[in-house]
């Protein structure tokens, strides 16, 4: 008997909770699941769009709301196959073990940019978000040293390892990384949620079991796992 296989691509946004529901799925699904990661958005090689435009193998994407447009509109995804998974705010993250700053208030969250080192951010939505909309709303663009890598993992370890005072990415990509600690999300009034979603590659030979993927990452089971990741879940 031939067993399915079904290859995603994924964003590190919604990483966290796949990576502990996909071994669940493939047990309960009899369906093997092969996972390639890529920026949501961004320049390079190694974004989603990028990889999909040079034949990467996908059949699933899971990628931020903005950047899954993106491939609607460029036909790179089956008609009607989205689904918003779940959305999560912009938070900090420090070095494990090091002092948590106070980043709930907007002048708060302010000073720590300006009094830090060096500021990581990722290079894909929220961090475009970041350097485009917010740090010039708050006077600090060209006050502060800003490092950008490529994806959230990057930052982290950047954070991790001293070589950035403070983070700046969704929630989520902070909870599960290693030698970090999450000290908390930013404002209210200046904070970006980002909503991450699935949907059909197009062209992809295995649809049945994409569905089921997808299905399953909608399920009640699903949002348990969401909710422990920093993530609020939106499908069931």
């Amino acid at each position: 008997m031939l067993v399915a296989q079904i290859n995603v691509l994924i964003s590190g946004g919604f990483n966290g909770a796949y990576d502990q529901l996909v071994p669940e799925f493939e047990q309960a699904n009899g369906i093997t699941v092969t996972t390639g990661s890529g920026a949501s958005q961004g320049t390079g090689p190694q974004t989603i769009a990028a990889q999909l435009a040079r034949g990467v193998p996908a059949d699933v994407v899971i990628l931020s709301r903005e950047g899954l447009s993106e491939l609607i509109v460029t036909k790179l995804i089956v008609a009607g196959t989205d689904i918003d998974l779940a959305r999560v705010s912009v938070g900090i993250a420090v070095r494990a073990g090091t002092p948590k700053p106070d980043v709930s208030t907007v002048e708060g969250f302010k000073q720590v940019l300006l009094k830090a080192k060096t500021v990581v951010v990722p290079g894909s939505t929220s961090g475009i978000w970041l350097m485009t909309e917010l740090f010039p709303r708050l006077g600090v663009a060209g006050k502060i040293n800003i490092e950008v890598t490529p994806r959230g993992t990057g930052a982290t370890a950047m954070v991790a390892a001293g070589d950035a005072d403070i983070g700046v990415l969704p929630t989520s990509e902070i909870v599960y990384a290693p030698g970090v600690d999450f000290a908390g999300n930013i404002a209210a009034e200046i904070q970006f949620v980002q909503t991450f979603s699935a949907a059909i590659v197009a062209g992809s030979g295995e649809l049945e079991g994409s569905k089921r993927l997808i299905q399953f990452l909608t399920s009640a089971r699903a949002s348990e796992v969401i909710r422990k990741s920093g993530m609020e879940p939106l499908a069931a």
